[in-house]
């Protein structure tokens, strides 16, 4: 086979939660009369949580301490967490699950890279808690897309070379953290596809199995 790992990102490849990101960095924007709309938040996209807040504050007229930041990220966190609540698997987007039993069957190996700190909670809420064989995510890193160290740290769990493995992702950021750690992408949905960046690109997730075959 042409890869023997592959990494996916979790966000807009595995499911998708932008709408409990956006209506929760909505709130706290909002208790801080800060703007936030659907345009800043495609920059927070495959960003981890403090570096997407960063962002939201380039329009905050006042100033904050390392203190408060950290008070309003934990909250925003908790507003996302109590709307993960609702998730279950029919929230995994379409063709995922029987794809992912396929590529379980073609004894590939497989992992998660993604910058979330709430990965295993959300692969719990979508019965997904026991499939991959390497998780790497917000807990076990200190840069967050597009540095590829989640990939690199997730080739280090599967104990593959990054020319073994292929990354699935669907940010810009994503697709350049695959490219900097020296592994080859599947660009997933319109705005990665568009970008030009991933070696192959998905118009379905069950073409994966094409690619890896």
């Amino acid at each position: 086979m042409r890869y023997q790992a592959i990494i996916f990102d979790l966000d807009g490849v595995i499911c998708r939660t932008d709408q409990y990101h956006y209506l929760a960095w909505k709130q706290v924007a909002d208790e801080l009369g800060i703007p936030f709309d659907e345009q800043v938040n495609e920059r927070l996209r495959g960003v981890s949580r403090m570096a997407s807040f960063d962002i939201i504050l380039e329009r905050y007229n006042g100033t904050m301490s390392d203190e408060e930041k950290i008070h309003w990220t934990d909250k925003k966190n908790e507003i996302y967490k109590s709307m993960l609540t609702q998730m279950g698997p029919d929230d995994m987007l379409e063709g995922v699950a029987d794809t992912l039993h396929k590529l379980r069957a073609m004894e590939l190996d497989l992992a998660i890279g993604s910058s979330s700190r709430n990965t295993k909670f959300i692969l719990g809420q979508l019965g997904l808690s026991d499939f991959f064989d390497a998780i790497s995510d917000g807990t076990n890193i200190t840069h967050s897309k597009p540095d590829p160290e989640v990939f690199v740290k997730a080739t280090e769990f599967l104990n593959r070379a990054p020319a073994e493995c292929l990354v699935v992702e669907d940010a810009v950021a994503g697709l350049q953290a695959a490219t900097a750690g020296g592994m080859d992408s599947a660009a997933f949905g319109e705005i990665a596809i568009r970008s030009g960046l991933g070696t192959w690109n998905l118009e379905r997730f069950s073409d994966l199995i094409g690619i890896v075959a």
